[in-house]
């Protein structure tokens, strides 16, 4: 069994140090989320895991974006990388130290249905994917099964995670991560139990003992400060989470 996290529940940055525009913990300037200030931010605030979402461009370039849009509304597959005005992944990983894990949660694009093979979001990323995992922990997530199953085949030995939404049943969630040979779960809290009760669900505890049967590790994204003990005594693996220091003094 692939071994993801060294120290659990392991606490992740949610796009550095979180969604939005954030002020760091004793900081007097704010921070963008999916920019390097805003993973060094979260490493300062204690994370040793951070998320990004990754995407492309017109010009085939892999850049720092959470929706399909840029901030003023184009869509970032039709501009080229440099007049998107985001980063790029390969100066995001150069900057962030190596000690630093991340978790990459790729978004694929509509155009992938149709583009040659090699211009696919999956494909562009794998070189990078290869050359990084030299050097430091990976995780790869995504909404895209069909990415994933690309990745499996041709990045043995990085662990792959389905992210499931919102309010995504684990009773489907699981089996389906399993199925497809992954190693890890990505559920929203919203399919949890604790935020949205269903009187369908199986407690948390047992679809985390179930997943961990079949292998698979339990990744959260986004409890609250307030929730952290709940899923960390529910037995979940890790944490993607907006605030960083607040979940890391709750669950530590």
């Amino acid at each position: 069994m692939t071994v993801i996290f060294e120290r659990t529940p392991a606490v992740i940055g949610h796009r550095g140090l979180g969604s939005g525009t954030l002020t760091p913990p004793g900081g007097t300037s704010s921070v963008v989320e999916n920019t390097l200030p805003s993973m060094l931010a979260a490493v300062e605030a204690g994370a040793s895991w951070v998320e990004i979402d990754v995407t492309r461009t017109a010009d085939d370039r892999l850049v720092l974006r959470h929706d399909p849009t840029t901030p003023e509304g184009d869509h970032v597959v039709e501009l080229p990388a440099e007049a998107t005005g985001l980063p790029l992944l390969e100066e995001i990983f150069e900057g962030l130290p190596a000690e630093v894990a991340v978790d990459v949660d790729v978004k694929t694009v509509l155009e992938d249905a149709t583009d040659d093979p090699s211009r696919r979001t999956g494909a562009l990323l794998l070189p990078v994917l290869r050359r990084e995992a030299r050097r430091r922990r990976l995780l790869v997530t995504s909404f895209d099964p069909s990415l994933l199953v690309f990745l499996r085949e041709e990045l043995p030995g990085v662990p792959l995670g389905l992210l499931t939404w919102l309010r995504f049943p684990l009773w489907h969630a699981v089996p389906a991560a399993a199925g497809l040979g992954l190693q890890a779960v990505a559920p929203h809290t919203g399919s949890c139990g604790f935020e949205h009760p269903d009187t369908r669900l199986r407690p948390l505890e047992r679809c985390v003992e179930q997943a961990h049967k079949a292998g698979l590790d339990v990744v959260v994204w986004c409890p609250s400060a307030e929730r952290a003990p709940d899923y960390k005594a529910a037995g979940v693996d890790a944490m993607v989470v907006n605030d960083v220091p607040g979940v890391l003094a709750a669950v530590r």
